[in-house]
């Protein structure tokens, strides 16, 4: 999942602790619709356009977001991939626990069975 072999889980530490700012899930949420440059995203929030480059350089770091050169412009684009495997991630923990509840709801029927 992360592009040093030796710390896997690197990447989605780092993509973790940037979706747990409510302003850059407000991005992403707003990126999942499309492309949008800085001052786009700036608009809704009572924040500086430097403020909003702050919280898209930490989207950009941990792989959330991409960003591209149009001309003078500088749209922002969600970085899919990044999000698949936080989203596999997920997956694999609540199969994980489904069997665990699973193995447990076996057990509790066994004993009252009993």
């Amino acid at each position: 999942m992360s592009a040093n072999p030796a710390s896997p889980g690197v990447d989605l530490d780092a993509a973790f602790a940037a979706l747990g700012d409510p302003v850059r899930r407000a991005l992403v949420t707003r990126l999942a619709r499309g492309d949008a440059t800085v001052g786009e995203l700036a608009e809704p929030f009572d924040l500086t356009q430097q403020a909003i480059s702050h919280h898209i350089g930490v989207l950009r770091r941990c792989g959330l977001v991409q960003q591209r050169r149009d001309g003078t412009r500088r749209p922002c684009r969600l970085a899919t991939a990044q999000l698949a495997r936080l989203s596999t991630w997920i997956d694999e923990q609540r199969r994980i626990w489904d069997d665990r509840l699973d193995v447990l709801e076996q057990h509790l029927s066994d004993e009252a069975a009993r």
